[in-house]
């Protein structure tokens, strides 16, 4: 770190102190007292500050009244100290700490803060209560893990910046008070006090503006922006988030997946994770077979196979009525035997995903299945679908006979609930997305990303039929970023509102600004949002990314350090012209 200016407080950063700095004039240093020992006439104190921790040792003899002070500080009293660096004694070299060959004689202690006894250890690293991380964040944030974690997320945050701007782009702000648009997710919204019964929403993302960025010909934007979405909190979910947000002109495809390639290979590689490139591209249709998601984790294996085939003649009712239907049999093999109460266990999950059922079977020698359905299967059936799904003896096949949505969503949970944590890391792109899918609540069609991705192929096809120019990509299971090439042509977009259900006079009201701004020459332009809270937390080898997040909520949008969300006092409420109805 960059050496302080000196002052009252300090002089150096504790944690930067080495040997070569014995000698010198006195140090001063300042921070909180991190831990406390007493040896004989000698108190040791341990040094925190944001640079690491620095020995101190008092002696009576030396400097008694600054001796007699030492016995009563506290684990997080504030401390300014001052005194000659020394070499420690070569028995008591510190080889885990980076000032371990040194420590700080003290002459002079200030005492700046008292400090209560903290709810839990700052110390160290043990497992604390999650609410009460939470409503401490403050302390939690100075522990070692946490503080790394938030170091971490400040480079990748820095390389972002340093990759993009040598790439020519501008970082250019976008508005945090708006109008409602579709996105996917409930809004945020914010009443104006102004024009009483108007609200503002808060941003799902800069979308729509960064594509009017293009149309004003800045060519190359982007922006690390914070993003608000009202929607159910899950590891990888907080109703505000922080996404690289970045746009480009007159590009295709692979000018947008060439930009991100590069910025990925330079910031993961902060965390030691080395990627080649180009990066692998998998169509969706391929993903969806395979993993059963379109955000597959790869690195188990334990692919999902088409064994319709097989049973393409079967008399097996189960299999016969799915296919008949124009459903498919899908099937997955599982290394091991897995034990009756097992199976049954993975039976209801499949169930609770919405499968009528789970078919399973155990192989044994020479080809023979134990399973409660064996009987109702020709060895023939039995020995295409083990040679399809390249099941051994000692195998378990599981199967599911439905609609291809069913069965990829039950065998894509079923096949990670089985293969456990994973090692190593797997990144790629997805590409060739539908460009709908079907709401089966409503009854009609959902974007599959937004409204605003341009459709390829013959647009007087089945809507539903239709793809779209999206590109996702995937690390270990988790949508780190989405984008697409973005639709440029007023009657591109009017035809893609028409195919959502949404009426010209309905477009124009909520989205006129940016149909008006195609008719005076929108480029083709293109570009992708990565959830940079998502990123560092796979940087970092976590698993929930609130601990990438300085103050985050808790998974039912609470604050519990402020007491978020809260209600507001009779007047403002007046004030907003606005009322609450009590359920």
């Amino acid at each position: 770190m960059t050496p302080p200016r000196a002052n009252r407080y300090r002089s150096a950063w504790a944690g930067d102190v080495r040997a070569g700095d014995v000698g010198g004039p006195d140090v001063r240093v300042c921070g909180w007292v991190h831990r406390r020992r007493d040896h004989g006439g000698l108190v040791f104190i341990d040094l925190r500050d944001r640079s690491g921790l620095l020995q101190l040792v008092f002696h009576p003899e030396e400097a008694p009244e600054v001796h007699a002070a030492a016995h009563g500080l506290r684990a997080e009293d504030v401390i300014s100290v001052g005194g000659p660096l020394v070499r420690r004694d070569e028995q008591n070299v510190n080889p885990d700490m980076p000032t371990g060959e040194v420590e700080l004689g003290v002459r002079v202690l200030d005492k700046l803060a008292d400090a209560d006894t903290p709810p839990f250890q700052v110390d160290e690293e043990g497992a604390v209560d999650e609410a009460t991380r939470l409503r401490y964040r403050y302390l939690d944030l100075r522990r070692d893990r946490m503080r790394s974690n938030i170091e971490l997320r400040h480079a990748a945050v820095q390389a972002t910046r340093d990759y993009l701007n040598g790439s020519g782009f501008l970082e250019i702000e976008t508005p945090m008070l708006t109008r409602s648009t579709p996105e996917g997710a409930r809004d945020f919204v914010v009443p104006s006090r102004l024009q009483r019964g108007s609200w503002y929403a808060l941003p799902q993302s800069p979308q729509l503006f960064k594509q009017l960025l293009m149309v004003a010909g800045l060519e190359r934007y982007y922006q690390i922006v914070r993003c608000f979405r009202d929607e159910d909190l899950r590891a990888d979910r907080q109703p505000e988030f922080t996404q690289l947000d970045l746009e480009m002109s007159f590009v295709e495809e692979d000018d947008v997946m060439g930009v991100v390639d590069g910025w990925l290979q330079q910031v993961l590689a902060i965390a030691g994770i080395t990627i080649d490139l180009p990066l692998e591209r998998v169509a969706y249709d391929e993903a969806m077979l395979r993993y059963g998601t379109d955000r597959p984790d790869r690195r188990p294996g334990m692919e999902i196979h088409d064994i319709g085939e097989a049973f393409a003649k079967s008399e097996f009712k189960v299999f016969a009525d799915a296919l008949a239907g124009g459903g498919v049999v899908r099937g997955l093999r599982a290394t091991g035997d897995l034990s009756r109460s097992r199976l049954d266990e993975l039976t209801e999950q499949a169930k609770a995903l919405g499968a009528k059922g789970l078919v399973w079977a155990t192989l044994e020698a020479g080809g023979e299945w134990r399973s409660p359905v064996a009987k109702f299967l020709t060895p023939e059936e039995r020995a295409a679908a083990a040679e399809i799904l390249g099941a051994r003896e000692g195998d378990t096949v599981l199967a599911v006979a439905d609609t291809a949505d069913v069965a990829a969503r039950v065998l894509g949970s079923l096949r990670l609930e089985l293969a456990g944590p994973q090692e190593g890391h797997d990144i790629f792109w997805v590409v060739d997305f539908p460009m709908f899918e079907w709401n089966e609540t409503e009854g009609r069609l959902d974007p599959l990303h937004h409204p605003f991705t341009s459709p390829k192929g013959d647009l007087d096809a089945d809507p539903a039929q239709w793809r779209s120019r999206a590109h996702d990509v995937v690390l270990n299971g988790w949508e780190l970023g989405g984008g697409s090439i973005r639709i440029n042509r007023r009657d591109v977009q009017q035809r893609v509102f028409e195919a959502l259900g949404i009426p010209a006079d309905e477009a124009q009201a909520r989205f006129g600004f940016l149909l008006d701004a195609f008719r005076y020459g929108a480029p083709p332009h293109g570009g992708i949002a990565f959830g940079m809270d998502r990123t560092v937390a796979l940087m970092a080898g976590l698993d929930n990314i609130r601990d990438v997040i300085p103050f985050p909520k808790t998974s039912s949008g609470a604050d519990l350090l402020t007491g978020a969300p809260a209600p507001l006092d009779a007047q403002q409420l007046r004030e907003l012209g606005v009322s609450v109805a009590r359920a």
